[in-house]
């Protein structure tokens, strides 16, 4: 039986994406989630071993990791998607904030690759680690301050993991930018957020489908980050 890949936070948006695409594709999927929402129970149908998870705590992160370890014993790649892109503005407790998003962030993720180095590096094909970042580990951000400060330990572990992992397992980030819009977002923010790539167009969740098939596919790249960003960062 083919090892399955752990996609977390796959409920919506990219992580559901890269999910419904490796299911397609006939491979073996494990997916989080923090919220039930139907696309679960979607998933599911499509043959997904769907599994509740919440990576704010240490106790939640044990728990996962007991979870994923008994499903399988091997496993060809973790793609770590799962987040919670909370703002100052929203939250009196900083402290609390910044160790909230360090642990889903930075923590779990690395708690996650050592406890699944094993079946990372069992696995017959090469394996894979992929970790979710985003445009702003480069650039940081004056509202989401310690979400960005997160995003970049999360960057850093690529290059350590890929250290650590290797020859046998590639591990690789793909950082963001604006793919897709929010429900909610008004027609004067999608006019001005459009605006900050050179491209102006907001590709979609498949934009990073893509990304990931290129990962999963490579036999020569390890330790880099893939920027989806439309050339954001030439503006």
């Amino acid at each position: 039986m083919n090892s399955p890949v752990l996609i977390t936070g796959a409920s919506q948006r990219l992580g559901l994406a890269m999910a419904e695409s490796l299911l397609a594709k006939g491979h073996r999927v494990v997916v989080t989630y923090r919220t039930h929402r139907s696309s679960i129970a979607m998933l599911k149908d499509k043959g997904a071993t769907v599994l509740q998870a919440d990576f704010s705590t240490e106790a939640a992160i044990d728990r996962a990791i007991d979870e994923i370890k008994a499903i399988s014993k091997t496993y060809r790649g973790i793609i770590h998607n799962a987040s919670d892109w909370a703002q100052e503005k929203d939250n009196g407790n900083k402290q609390h904030l910044m160790e909230r998003m360090m642990m889903i962030h930075a923590v779990a993720p690395y708690r996650i690759n050592i406890a699944l180095e094993e079946a990372l590096c069992s696995c017959e094909e090469q394996a894979d680690i992929i970790h979710m970042t985003d445009y702003v580990q480069d650039t940081g951000s004056e509202k989401h301050m310690a979400y960005a400060a997160s995003k970049a330990a999360l960057h850093n572990l690529t290059l350590s993991f890929a250290k650590k992992l290797a020859p046998k397992v590639k591990v690789n980030s793909i950082a963001p930018a604006l793919l897709m819009f929010n429900e909610g977002d008004d027609e004067a923010y999608k006019q001005k957020a459009v605006k900050k790539s050179l491209l102006e167009i907001v590709p979609g969740a498949q934009e990073a489908v893509k990304a990931m098939n290129y990962l999963l596919d490579s036999d020569y790249v390890t330790g880099q980050t893939l920027h989806l960003n439309g050339g954001r960062h030439l503006k």
